[in-house]
C-alpha cells in the first residue's frame, strides 16, 4: 500500500488521478499537492514538501502544457518551467531512493517521421515536431535525468507517454488550451453569439488519438504494483480521428448549428500520432471510455462548470 504524493494536483490529469486514487485498492493515502503547497520552480520549495510529506510514491502530473497556438507561440516558458519541475523533483528524490516515482510525459517527445503506430523504440530516433519542440525537449529531459537517478542511486522511475488527453478538469481557454477543450469553449461561444461559421486552425486533415483523462488515471493505478522490465510505457486509446472529424462530433454534441471552416494558412502540427499501445495492453490493460461518450462527458461537465 502506497502513501502518494500527486504533483500537479489541480490540472486535468492531477485532479482525476487524484478521484482514482482515493478509491485505489493499492493507495493508503493521497496526498494531493498544489502551486499553494509548494512551488516546484523552487528547488528548496520542492524538496521541503517531498521531506514533510515522506511519500512512498510520487505521480509527476505538474507540467505547463497547452494546444499547438499555445506551444507554437510561448516556446521560451514552455521548455524553461518545464525543465525547472523535472530538474527540482528529481534533484529533490535523488536522496531518498525508497520513493517510487510515476512520470508522466507526452506522446510529443516521439520523432514526427516516426513510423506509426509508435511504439517505445522511436524514442530519441528523430527530430521533433517544431511547434511544440520546446516541450518535448522538457519532457525528453525528464525521461533522462530520472533514468541517471535511477541508475545511479537506485529509484524506481517509470515513464508514462500517454496520448492526446481530454477530460473534465480541462483547462478550457480559446487560445492556450488543447485541442478538445478549445474548440468546445470557442464553439460554445459560437453558439451564444449565434455565429453561422466556425473557424479552426489548419487543414482539418491531420489524424490524432485521444485519451479519456479517467482511462489514463486507471493505467496508472493498473501499473502501479507491476514488476516491469521497461521504464518507458506508451498509454492510448488505440483509435485516431481526423481534426475535421471530431470538430464534426463536437458540433452534433453541443447542437451548433452554423458551417465549419479550416484555415488552411495556420499549422497543422504533426500529420498523424498514433501510439502503439500494445506493451501495456499485452500487460492486460486498455482503454474503456470511447470517443463519442468521452466528448459527452467533457462537454456536460464544462457546461455545469463554465
Amino acid at each position: 500500500m502506497y502513501k502518494a504524493l500527486i504533483l500537479g494536483s489541480n490540472g486535468l490529469v492531477g485532479k482525476t488521478v487524484t478521484n482514482k486514487f482515493n478509491n485505489s485498492n493499492v493507495i493508503k493515502k493521497v496526498i494531493p499537492a498544489t502551486r499553494k503547497d509548494a512551488n516546484l520552480f523552487s528547488y528548496n520549495e520542492t524538496f521541503s514538501l517531498i521531506q514533510e510529506t515522506s511519500p512512498d510514491l510520487i505521480v509527476n502530473a505538474a507540467a505547463k502544457v497547452g494546444g499547438i497556438h499555445a506551444n507554437n507561440t510561448q516556446r521560451t516558458d514552455f521548455i524553461i518551467e518545464n525543465l525547472k519541475i523535472n530538474m527540482n523533483l528529481f534533484e529533490a528524490v535523488k536522496n531518498f531512493p525508497q520513493i517510487k516515482i510515476i512520470n508522466l510525459g507526452s506522446s510529443c517527445i516521439y520523432p514526427l517521421d516516426a513510423k506509426n503506430p509508435i511504439s517505445e523504440d522511436s524514442f530519441l530516433q528523430g527530430k521533433l515536431e517544431p511547434t511544440n519542440a520546446p516541450y518535448a525537449m522538457a519532457k525528453l529531459t525528464g525521461i533522462e535525468i530520472g533514468r541517471s537517478i535511477a541508475k545511479e542511486f537506485g529509484h524506481d522511475v517509470l515513464n508514462l507517454m500517454p496520448t492526446n488527453l481530454y477530460g473534465p478538469y480541462d483547462n478550457f481557454n480559446p487560445e492556450h488550451s488543447h485541442v478538445i477543450p478549445g474548440l468546445m469553449y470557442r464553439m460554445n461561444d459560437a453558439i451564444k453569439n449565434n455565429d453561422n461559421v466556425f473557424k479552426i486552425w489548419g487543414t482539418g486533415k491531420p489524424l490524432r488519438e485521444f485519451l479519456y483523462a479517467e482511462d489514463l488515471a486507471d493505467a496508472i493505478d493498473f501499473l502501479i504494483d507491476k514488476d516491469l522490465d521497461t521504464d518507458l510505457i506508451n498509454i492510448g486509446s488505440g483509435n485516431e480521428i481526423s481534426i475535421k472529424e471530431l470538430a464534426i462530433k463536437i458540433k452534433e454534441i453541443m447542437g451548433f448549428k452554423g458551417k465549419i471552416e479550416f484555415d488552411s494558412s495556420k499549422p497543422d502540427g504533426n500529420p498523424r500520432k498514433l501510439l502503439d499501445s500494445s506493451l501495456i495492453n499485452s500487460l492486460g490493460w486498455k482503454s474503456k471510455v470511447d470517443l463519442e461518450d468521452g466528448l459527452t462527458k467533457t462537454y456536460n461537465w464544462f457546461k455545469d462548470n463554465s
